[in-house]
């Protein structure tokens, strides 16, 4: 585990006399292996916010969701999780192929928790998991560098309502996103997904898509 703190961030613990506390509140949660405490928590979460950073040095911030034990606990040094169908940008995956350097943030809104997580990511064509998690086009496993438990101070209590339809369920066919309707990328969708529209009753402008995004159909 490389040291928490930079230059900046102990200029700033100076400036408001928490040095002393910084270090005393490292020395009593950040750790470097998943514990008996985070691993339940983890292995509960049908969500979790994935950071990478690209190739111009930006953070890049994606929601990541699925079914509960969307995250694996491996091993006390290793996670893993699926990376299911998108936009085709590939952005996380892409960034992480640039840098292994991730975060993960797990959040409970509803008994307010979180857990962060840095880590070194990684991706293994043909990974052993993908046949555990129908749906996934590749697994990611992140090594462990430190993961600790944040203060839910702030953490707005929220309540579940349902799974989205669209997260990969082992005996049930995955809907097609609404997005894929939109006449502007019909033809740059790949082969394989050509004539998608017509199968959902046609293509729709980008003013219709965004009707249905915001009434929460997207």
């Amino acid at each position: 585990m490389t040291d928490l703190y930079s230059e900046q961030h102990r200029q700033l613990q100076d400036l408001h006399d928490t040095r002393n506390l910084a270090d005393r509140v490292q020395e009593l949660i950040v750790e470097n292996q998943i514990n008996e405490q985070h691993q339940p928590f983890i292995e509960s979460r049908d969500f979790f916010f994935l950071t990478t950073i690209d190739h111009r040095g930006y953070p890049t911030c994606s929601y990541k969701g699925g079914n509960p034990g969307l995250v694996r606990v491996v091993d006390p040094q290793t996670l893993a999780f699926p990376s299911y169908d998108g936009n085709g940008m590939f952005l996380s995956m892409g960034n992480i192929q640039g840098n292994p350097k991730i975060g993960m943030l797990f959040i409970d809104f509803e008994t307010p928790h979180r857990i962060r997580v840095h880590g070194e990511a990684s991706i293994q064509k043909g990974d052993s998991l993908l046949s555990e998690y129908p749906g996934a086009d590749m697994i990611v496993r992140v090594e462990i560098g430190e993961i600790f438990i944040n203060c839910p101070r702030y953490i707005h209590r929220m309540e579940r309502i349902e799974t989205s339809k669209y997260v990969p369920q082992p005996d049930n066919e995955t809907p097609i996103p609404q997005w894929k309707r939109i006449d502007a990328v019909q033809d740059a969708l790949p082969a394989s997904e050509q004539g998608l529209a017509e199968k959902l009753g046609g293509t729709l402008t980008p003013e219709e898509y965004g009707a249905k995004v915001m009434m929460g159909e997207g």
